[in-house]
């Protein structure tokens, strides 16, 4: 800008060698754009385009660069393989798992190399937005020149894999140039990998004249006692494929590089990393090569789930225009279970003739993957040979069919549903109701299971007992197949409020964890039923998602009171008793909100007939007093009148510290919110710093000797207003606590808030058992259960009901 205004006020009388003013006031030869759109990065190739621009006979002015605009076409095109780099310097891209170590071992070969030789190192890291679990892809030059290289490797000479599963969903091998070298983890042997290659694999690699070698890190891993940690056996395969530095001295690097950085964990796990160093290249082979990139979503969707969403969830979204994408922001629901991520090495196993059908195990899965249902017997005409099922027990269903069925490409495999489940096997002890098996031999049968399972109707909703866990979890969840970490100590919770109340759920959802893997492109966890209903979603800033909220319940209440002001005007056109049965509807429970549902759809057929009544051109007179727009109006709004269960999501750093000056405010409005707090005691998104629910004496980041305050009374601070409606629950500890501080929560004509503990990756705790820590934290009286509802003041009561293990006191 500093620029184009000293040209424009260039001095006519001053003389510029070799230029006249007339010449350089000329502001035809000034062009501006803009690069870095959408995040997406400024290569040569692009810088390139820019120069080339300049050099035309009329220079495209205020241009883009780097995406594809096909709305205002201001994109200048570029030539993607136009490359500046060194021969010489290595280019690897490395596409691994969140928590499988493929990160921490890519930034400890920087730290050899860059430190330990005379190498240059760079390294650039690409971490997809959900929770550990998900993909994260390394880009690390090498080289003995400086790197000036700002942007992230589209030329490499070096690809690894560390996740079978990505082959059959990315293009893995788009950036690897000619006669490079592709690395791959495989679970399968030397002589059968390249059979079980996609085709357009195969291809690529014919084409390009790969190297190809293949190892089964995970069990080299699994064997030197290092389950589900690849990172050391990967890092060795590098340095001995890639020739950064000679195998001997590399392999002395690493092992020196273990011993500082596990030190401090113990001997034992310094000896498996050496162990794994040791066996890995032995467990090394180069595949002998013999001489359509499918759509991970089914061609059944709709075009823009497949063409959009499908392309973004194969992580080729940098390539859509943007007329794809959406002009209001909006996006369908029920889209995460096109991922399949298949990251779960072990699945849990339904063993029919152990299970007690307590529901426990479907209650506290964190991905919503294990479902129960009880049917007739005719539903099973057409099973799968493989689909289990037994005699339901519950005496409600008596002559009933009862199956669990497990998701198992979208399991996670954390085991928190093994470790709950309350039903031993008497002839084997070590076994449960429910185990893990290896989940590849399973996924095929397990899939076409999974299908039929959905298929089944699903119990009648008004019928169930929803104070009794095994008949409650009956309920479709309608949160389901999320970005969270494994084992999550969030997601049950979210999903237990959906499966309650998820077909009038309106979310307003604080910035925090549960936004990162609840609405994050390209899919969503949020979906909907067979009726179409589910709850509808938005993300707000992390400072004031308590406002949004509330701004959520006040709009909606006066859309409800205006549709009630119509209905009362045209209550003799549409019918007195319609009308009045709508505007005294009780709306208390699912069987209130059903029928609801009812006299609501037979006022908006009989608006419907009204307005096509007035609308016809043979009928001239109209119905006296009843005006079109008056009857359109109430049609718009009659869905108002059932009743809205309005949410407010966010973490404790949002509850307790950020956004809390807007939660008190909502406390204090008495409007019927319903608050939810995810307590994990810490900043979990940003990886584990202390906040105000941090408890006295905790270790966390930026209180590494122990947190010197005690932890905010959030609980304490809402009772003070005395008609808020307070709930500390765990679910591990006491999941019929739970449930119940749930549905009063609801029923409640009022703030209410419930403060959940939520077990977090980042308390460094082993997330299969984590719902016992959930116990322990109770049973030591670190963490309270109680409900306080006001109502029972009224009823001459104390109000507080304090729960202390397995006694109650009041």
């Amino acid at each position: 800008m500093d620029v184009v205004n000293a040209i424009h006020e260039a001095n006519p009388k001053s003389q510029i060698p070799g230029l006249s003013v007339a010449e350089v006031q000329n502001l035809k030869s000034i062009v501006g754009g803009r690069y870095g759109l959408s995040s997406k990065e400024f290569t040569p190739a692009m810088i390139k385009a820019v120069f080339d621009n300049l050099a035309t006979a009329e220079p495209k002015n205020h241009f883009t660069v780097g995406i594809n605009d096909d709305v205002t076409h201001t994109s200048l095109d570029y030539d993607p393989e136009f490359n500046i780099e060194p021969d010489n310097i290595v280019r690897a891209i490395f596409y691994g798992l969140g928590a499988d170590g493929t990160v921490g071992a890519n930034k400890n070969s920087i730290k050899i190399i860059g430190e330990e030789s005379n190498n240059y190192a760079q390294g650039y890291f690409v971490y997809d937005s959900k929770k550990s679990g998900s993909v994260t892809v390394s880009h690390l030059r090498f080289g003995s020149q400086p790197i000036r290289s700002t942007y992230l490797i589209t030329q490499a000479n070096f690809v690894a894999c560390h996740q079978w599963d990505f082959l059959e969903k990315f293009l893995i091998l788009k950036d690897i140039i000619p006669d490079g070298t592709f690395l791959l983890n495989s679970p399968y042997e030397q002589n059968e990998v390249w059979h079980r290659l996609p085709s357009s694999l195969q291809e690529q690699i014919i084409q390009k004249h790969l190297k190809f070698y293949v190892i089964n890190a995970s069990k080299v891993a699994r064997e030197a006692g290092m389950v589900g940690r690849i990172n050391t056996v990967m890092q060795v395969c590098f340095f001995a494929l890639s020739g950064v530095l000679p195998r001997e001295e590399a392999i002395t690097k690493i092992k020196n590089s273990i011993r500082q950085t596990y030190g401090k964990k113990g001997d034992e796990i310094v000896q498996m990393n050496l162990k794994a160093v040791d066996t890995t290249l032995e467990n090394l082979y180069e595949v002998e090569i013999n001489k359509e990139k499918q759509s991970p979503v089914p061609s059944t969707q709709s075009p823009f789930i497949r063409h959009v969403l499908g392309k973004m969830i194969a992580r080729q979204g940098d390539e859509l225009p943007v007329s794809a994408l959406p002009a209001d922001g909006t996006y369908p629901t029920g889209t995460a279970k096109w991922e399949k991520r298949n990251i779960a090495q072990e699945i849990p196993v339904w063993d029919t003739d152990v299970c007690v059908q307590c529901g426990k195990c479907v209650m506290v899965c964190p991905h919503s993957v294990i479902r129960s249902k009880v049917y007739e017997v005719q539903q099973l005409e057409n099973a799968p040979p493989t689909f289990k099922s037994t005699n339901a027990k519950d005496h409600d269903w008596q002559g009933l069919k009862y199956t669990i069925q497990v998701a198992a490409e979208d399991c996670t495999g954390c085991g928190i549903c093994v470790d709950v489940c309350p039903a031993k096997n008497k002839s084997e002890l070590r076994r449960k109701a429910i185990n893990m098996e290896p989940q590849r031999p399973l996924r095929a049968q397990e899939r076409e299971n999974w299908d039929f399972f959905l298929n089944i109707p699903n119990p009648d909703r008004s019928h169930l007992k929803l104070t009794h866990i095994n008949q409650q979890q009956m309920q479709e969840p309608l949160f389901e197949f999320s970005g969270a970490c494994a084992g999550c100590g969030e997601t049950p919770y979210i999903k237990l409020a959906t499966q309650l109340f998820g077909d009038r759920m309106i979310v307003a959802n604080a910035t925090g964890c549960s936004s990162i893997y609840g609405g994050n492109l390209p899919t969503t966890p949020w979906t909907q039923n067979a009726a179409g209903r589910g709850p509808a979603w938005s993300n707000s800033l992390f400072e004031d998602n308590a406002e949004f909220g509330l701004g959520f319940r006040v709009s909606i209440d006066k859309q409800a009171e205006f549709a009630a002001e119509l209905l009362q005007q045209l209550a003799t056109d549409v019918g007195e008793e319609l009308a009045n049965s709508i505007l005294s509807a009780k709306q208390k429970d699912e069987a209130d909100i059903w029928e609801q549902r009812e006299r609501v759809e037979l006022l908006k057929n009989r608006l419907d007939e009204i307005i096509n009544y007035q609308q016809h051109p043979d009928l001239k007179s109209q119905i006296p007093g009843l005006s079109v727009a008056e009857v359109q109006n109430l049609k718009s709004l009659a869905d108002y009148l059932v009743k809205k269960s309005v949410w407010i999501i966010g973490g404790d750093g949002w509850g307790y510290d950020i956004g809390f000056g807007g939660l008190d405010h909502v406390f204090a409005s008495g409007r019927n919110v319903n608050i939810l707090i995810l307590d994990t005691e810490v900043y979990s998104n940003t990886g584990g710093q202390m906040s105000k629910a941090t408890p006295k004496a905790a270790v966390a980041k930026f209180a590494a000797g122990g947190k010197a305050a005690p932890k905010k009374d959030l609980g304490l601070m809402a009772m003070t207003y005395g008609n808020v409606y307070v709930a500390s629950v765990a679910m591990g500890a006491r999941d019929e606590h739970t449930l119940k501080a749930f549905l009063e929560a609801e029923a409640y004509e009022g703030v209410s808030l419930i403060i959940a503990y939520s077990h977090c990756i980042a308390h460094g705790i082993n997330m299969s058992t984590a719902m016992q820590n959930q116990k322990a934290a109770v049973d030591s009286g670190q963490w309270l259960l109680y409900r306080y509802h006001p109502d029972r003041i009224k009823q001459g009561e104390n109000p507080y009901n304090l729960i202390h293990g397995f006694q109650s006191y009041q």
